[in-house]
């Protein structure tokens, strides 16, 4: 049996696959059908903000089977918003607003990108179904470039020298000649994810807002602890975020279990997992559905070779053996060695700290934070007497980094991947 069709660690596209998140969704579609707002999907890392993103371009484009999927049939508008879409995954090498509007106009991806809704005489776009078992997710993509291929320089309202004004006037072709022309759509939905790697932030609020209108509404999704983490002038677009702001969090433990039991219904239940070890993989992947998904996988992998159809704690037993041996998770064993280097020390400090429990007086938004002072006295228990010098690679970019440091408070840090804190818990040291 395939793992990969029912479990996966890539984004979830599809909302047959989709679980959880009921109030997320009932989020979502209240931004995507406000006249004017910025939707902004915000949490940690591994907890699913890219899949909730995908699923509000499929609301954006009309579709509501995953709203229907959740019970909130009563909650989906009598005539809801519709939109076309771009869809641009950010990266670190974006330097500033110029960079990331230079990306956009410049994007030429045949079913995402904005530059396919640009008119254009060479290009030819066709309707199509981004999820193919749903019609109601109608979109536009390019078929056919023309001869002569893409550039940017033959698409009309081009500035030469001031790519502002140039991602102005697109937005403005494209409203008036594909949403409001040829499509009949109440808006351009433009969704930008990976939000947050982009270096320098300045003033992307500012431009988003004075774009923004009942014609263009952008999207962001990132990772951050709250807002401000995500739009550095969170003041220029605080009234846009009234009814747009999304805070993903970790998972329930019912939610992770509704990963399994929507894995063997994709299985058609030729893969069956026991409860006792449904409940010992949310428990131990935290509420992150990456983990759970990873473990999950891993399980079918494992019952392909036992050939068995049922797993069991036995099968279960043989996975987490594999992960204490740094053999089933090669990209996370890679961040775990790349942290450790070759000090034992180190090793048995960054132990400490993904062991480090949560106190009882925090509030629910300093979980997972930790404490060296706490830490100290373990470390000297065993020998370790020089914490200060072993905490630098730890904090060290080209290393991973680990763990970041809280400015607001001293010596108190978090992991900057908590996929990768739950991960150290499992790996033998």
């Amino acid at each position: 049996m395939d793992p990969e069709v029912g479990f996966t660690s890539d984004v979830i596209r599809d909302p047959a696959r989709f679980v959880g998140r009921t109030n997320q969704l009932t989020d979502c579609m209240k931004a995507v059908n406000a006249p004017l707002s910025l939707i902004a999907v915000y949490g940690k890392r591994g907890v699913g903000k890219s899949s909730l993103m995908r699923q509000v371009q499929q609301m954006a484009l009309g579709d509501y089977t995953l709203a229907k999927y959740a019970g909130l049939q009563g909650q989906i508008p009598q005539k809801p918003r519709k939109y076309l879409t771009t869809y641009y995954t950010c990266d670190s090498s974006i330097n500033g607003v110029e960079g990331l509007l230079r990306r956009l106009c410049n994007d030429q991806d045949g079913e995402d990108g904005l530059l396919r809704l640009v008119p254009n005489d060479g290009k030819e776009l066709v309707e199509f179904d981004r999820i193919k078992e749903v019609s109601a997710g109608a979109d536009l993509k390019v078929v056919n470039w023309g001869a002569k291929g893409i550039e940017s320089s033959k698409y009309a309202k081009t500035v030469e020298g001031d790519i502002v004004q140039t991602f102005r006037n697109y937005l403005s072709a494209i409203v008036t000649h594909q949403v409001k022309g040829k499509m009949k759509r109440d808006g351009l939905l433009i969704l930008l994810d990976e939000f947050d790697v982009i270096e320098n932030k300045s003033g992307i609020g500012s431009l988003i807002k004075s774009l923004s209108s009942a014609d263009v509404k952008f999207a962001i999704c990132g990772i951050a602890r709250d807002l401000t983490d995500l739009v550095e002038d969170h003041a220029s677009v605080e009234r846009l975020l009234e009814e747009g702001a999304i805070h993903v969090k970790a998972m329930i433990p019912a939610e992770t279990s509704q990963i399994f039991s929507t894995a063997e219904r994709l299985f058609k239940n030729e893969i069956v997992f026991d409860p006792d070890v449904v409940g010992k993989i949310s428990e131990l992947s935290g509420g992150y559905p990456y983990l759970a998904q990873l473990l999950g996988k891993e399980c079918v992998t494992v019952a392909n070779r036992l050939s068995v159809k049922l797993v069991d704690p036995t099968v279960l037993t043989e996975v987490l053996d594999d992960v204490r041996n740094g053999t089933a998770f090669p990209t996370l064993e890679s961040q775990y060695q790349r942290a450790i280097g070759e000090s034992e020390d180190r090793k048995i400090l960054l132990h400490f700290l993904a062991e480090q429990e949560d106190r009882a007086d925090i509030s629910a938004d300093e979980l997972g934070r930790v404490l060296v002072k706490r830490l100290r006295q373990d470390a000297k228990d065993v020998g370790i007497e020089w914490v200060d010098q072993l905490l630098p690679r730890l904090l060290d970019k080209k290393f991973g980094p680990a763990l970041f440091r809280l400015p607001e408070k001293q010596g108190v840090y978090e992991f900057v991947n908590p996929v990768f804190r739950l991960y150290v818990r499992l790996r033998n040291f």
